[in-house]
């Protein structure tokens, strides 16, 4: 969609939020979202976002999902989705502000991952500059813990190889999803799952 191109490249989304126990700038849903409105009347899209909870071994999580729709032509619709853990507690929280907070986690990664947008803390707050060296090497590391190739999401065994998720056993399966470097790819082992369950 040449539209989501545009809005992507013009896309200009700042960190209106800031953290003043790690000191430093962060953008949140609602910042990208009042960046990304007027780009979609510009460009005759319509951005929606819906929630859906999900069951991944014995955990609950909110899954996001952020649909790009061409208002013409052809209607084209882009879609990117992103999951949330809700905690089991949380200090201030009652179960509902807990769902709440898992769901803007959930949402604000959807749009970052439809409008390509890098969140790594800012790099021009000098009291930053060892955590940012600090967060490069830790998804240096998430990366070299998994892969996608030719449309298949690989995960790096015991053996030091990697592994496609269905060749998983589904003790391993419900390991690997509650460990956060998979954060990234928890929908794919959550589908992973479900299969092997519908197999059994």
């Amino acid at each position: 969609m040449t539209k989501l191109q545009a809005i992507q490249m013009e896309l200009k989304a700042p960190k209106g939020q800031y953290n003043s126990f790690g000191k430093y700038y962060y953008r949140n849903c609602e910042d990208i979202l009042e960046a990304v409105k007027p780009l979609c009347q510009k460009y005759n899209a319509v951005l929606t976002i819906t929630d859906e909870i999900v069951v991944i071994g014995d955990r609950y999580y909110v899954k996001a999902t952020a649909l790009l729709t061409d208002l013409e032509g052809d209607g084209d619709v882009i879609e990117a989705e992103a999951c949330a853990r809700e905690a089991d507690s949380k200090s201030g929280m009652d179960a509902s502000q807990i769902t709440g907070s898992a769901s803007s986690y959930a949402r604000k990664y959807a749009l970052n991952g439809l409008f390509c947008i890098d969140d790594v803390k800012d790099a021009d707050d000098p009291s930053q500059h060892s955590k940012a060296r600090e967060t490069k090497g830790e998804q240096q590391q998430e990366q070299q813990a998994w892969k996608k190739e030719g449309g298949k999401t690989y995960v790096l065994s015991g053996n030091g190889e990697y592994c496609e998720l269905s060749r998983f056993s589904m003790k391993s399966l419900q390991k690997i999803v509650s460990d956060d470097k998979y954060k990234a790819i928890k929908w794919d082992i959550a589908k992973a799952i479900k299969e092997k369950q519908a197999n059994e």
